[in-house]
């Protein structure tokens, strides 16, 4: 699986997280991976633990995006738009593998494809004030 491939289905488990009480999310989180086809047990283990790290981890990802979205609170962002902010952040913070232009690319990609018409402006300008 490419890592954009690993990149969008983490974005959809964010996503999904938003709609359900940290009880199913163990339970969301297996019936999608069971879903997901040709994963490998490394890429499994690897969607695991970045999930749950990002779930660790997610107060002061969410401090970070509140800190520079000026009237844009993560309460107010849209769903789609706050899950891709969040891996980004994540990935500019934790992932030292990952070149921050990498993340932002990224997302904004994943803003293309998930977001509104308006989104990928807007995830690229919160990420780009926190370079």
């Amino acid at each position: 699986m490419k890592r954009s491939e690993i990149r969008e289905n983490m974005f959809k488990l964010i996503f999904c997280a938003e709609f359900h009480s940290s009880d199913e999310l163990a339970a969301q989180l297996a019936a999608y991976l069971e879903e997901m086809p040709e994963v490998s047990e490394q890429e499994h283990t690897y969607i695991v633990e970045k999930f749950e790290d990002i779930k660790k981890n997610i107060t002061e990802i969410d401090e970070k995006i509140n800190g520079v979205a000026k009237g844009w609170k993560t309460d107010r962002m849209g769903k789609a738009d706050l899950a891709i902010l969040r891996l980004a952040v994540y990935e500019m913070l934790y992932e030292e593998a990952i070149p921050v232009k990498v993340a932002i690319n990224e997302a904004v990609e994943l803003a293309k494809i998930f977001g509104g018409d308006d989104s990928p402006a807007f995830v690229n300008g919160i990420l780009a004030k926190l370079v």
